[in-house]
């Protein structure tokens, strides 16, 4: 499954697929290349020292995950080149009220690029149109302006912010809440 997509404004394109195996040294790659300072503030996992096993584990874990719909995890690819330049994930379902969370990340050397806008609206079409979802949210720390700024973007709705809402790194942060709805 490959979904492509362009920024307009810069006319990148990028695709997003499923994990596979052979993207374990590729996420290792960009993990080691972005990790440290913010990048690490936000996205606690990526820290200096970032192993090939933690990026196995993680890939390797997809498909179930996958498979039970718990998470849907894609990597984000230059299909020029096939280098990884992130992912993006939908995650977090609340199947009852049919909405889940949206998640993000561009590897250090690709930021501002439009690539996490356009991954984002890849993934949000696969959440409306294939798992029939009425709602995304994208919960981003106060602080995380890149990232709001990416929310911003994709023209979700900014809804306001949560007190205490996201846990990074055992530490409290408020959070700027934004929603996507189909159309």
């Amino acid at each position: 499954m490959l979904f492509l997509g362009q920024n307009l404004t810069r006319m990148t394109t990028i695709a997003i697929r499923r994990y596979e195996p052979a993207d374990i040294p590729l996420l290792h790659a960009a993990a080691v290349e972005s990790a440290g300072g913010d990048f690490t503030r936000w996205m606690p996992w990526c820290q200096p020292g970032y192993t090939l096993e933690q990026s196995s584990s993680f890939i390797l874990s997809r498909e179930k995950a996958w498979t039970d719909g718990e998470e849907y995890d894609f990597a984000i690819i230059d299909p020029a080149t096939n280098e990884l330049l992130g992912s993006v994930s939908l995650n977090q379902f609340n199947r009852d009220h049919r909405f889940a969370n949206v998640g993000y990340w561009v590897r250090r050397g690709r930021m501002g690029q439009g690539i996490a806008p356009a991954a984002v609206r890849l993934a949000a079409r696969f959440g409306f149109e294939e798992l029939g979802l009425q709602r995304l949210e994208i919960v981003v720390a106060v602080g995380n302006e890149r990232s709001q700024r990416v929310a911003e973007k994709v023209g979700a709705q900014r809804e306001g912010v949560l007190r205490n809402r996201l846990l990074i790194a055992d530490q409290c942060h408020d959070a700027t809440m934004y929603s996507l709805v189909p159309g």
